[in-house]
């Protein structure tokens, strides 16, 4: 392999060219609809050159890092292009590229889906980090018919450019977890800091208010398309999660001292689990 392509230079695609040009030696073209986003990654050195539909048959592997449904969007319009190559997508829900699958057969590519599990509160080429990456999860999503020696040069890349694992799963696994692991902890954030208290949090808060609150600073149009594209399963966690929070307002509301130490327990245990 010699040249990546990545296509969206925001966070997730910044990061990506900044952490391949840092520990490979392959030639990065990246493309963004900010012109100013291009122009950032270039005098940066993150990429080499713009990715054109002309240079794209120069890419034996091209990145996409733009929403789910932009990303369908431009492999459908670039499939000619793209016969004999690799498309792996970076987003954050993977039934939607179905389609996808079915268009790769016919044009000759091969599709992956991937998701690396690492990001922050802010966005754009300049929140990206050549770092962002360093010991997280990437997960891949191979269709039915993937080539494994395919799959083993992209988890040897993948780990190359400093993740910790990579994890092969399903496009119906990995949106059924996702929408807990993910997407959820967006929602209850967004919902916590919409209560009036927040307000006046300053001198009352501390690690756990800050844990809370970081991620209700999203991309609210980017989060939109996610959830709605993964309502059936996000739907069910959030029914959940209002159930279980009933049974500690039924027991504060009751006095029940020993229901609401019997729930905490069940949290902390829970979490010991874990790991």
């Amino acid at each position: 392999m010699k040249t990546v392509g990545v296509v969206g230079l925001g966070l997730i695609g910044g990061s990506m060219a900044r952490t391949v040009k840092k520990r490979t030696a392959l030639t990065v073209l990246g493309a963004d609809i900010n012109g100013e986003a291009l122009t950032m990654a270039r005098m940066s050195g993150a990429v080499d050159g713009e990715l054109t539909p002309e240079s794209l048959d120069r890419c034996d592997l091209t990145l996409i890092a733009i929403p789910p449904l932009a990303a369908v969007r431009w492999i459908e319009e670039n499939a000619d292009r793209l016969a004999g190559k690799t498309v792996v997508d970076l987003c954050g829900i993977k039934r939607v590229f179905a389609q996808t699958v079915r268009l790769s057969c016919e044009k000759g590519f091969a599709f992956v889906g991937g998701h690396p599990m690492a990001g922050r509160e802010t966005s754009g080429f300049a929140s990206a980090s050549a770092s962002l990456y360093d010991g997280a999860s990437m997960i891949l999503v191979p269709n039915r018919s993937a080539d494994i020696a395919l799959l083993e040069r992209l988890r040897g890349f993948f780990l190359e450019l400093g993740f910790g694992a990579v994890v092969f799963t399903t496009a119906e696994e990995h949106d059924r977890i996702i929408s807990y692991t993910s997407q959820l902890p967006h929602i209850i954030s967004g919902a916590y800091v919409r209560s009036p208290v927040s307000r006046t949090h300053m001198g009352f808060s501390a690690g756990s208010f800050r844990d809370m609150t970081r991620v209700a600073r999203l991309d609210e149009a980017l989060w939109t398309q996610i959830m709605a594209e993964n309502a059936d399963y996000l739907t069910g966690e959030v029914d959940a999660l209002i159930e279980r929070l009933t049974e500690y307002r039924d027991a504060l509301r009751s006095g029940d001292r020993e229901a609401l130490c019997a729930l905490l327990r069940k949290g902390r245990e829970a979490r010991e689990e874990m790991g």
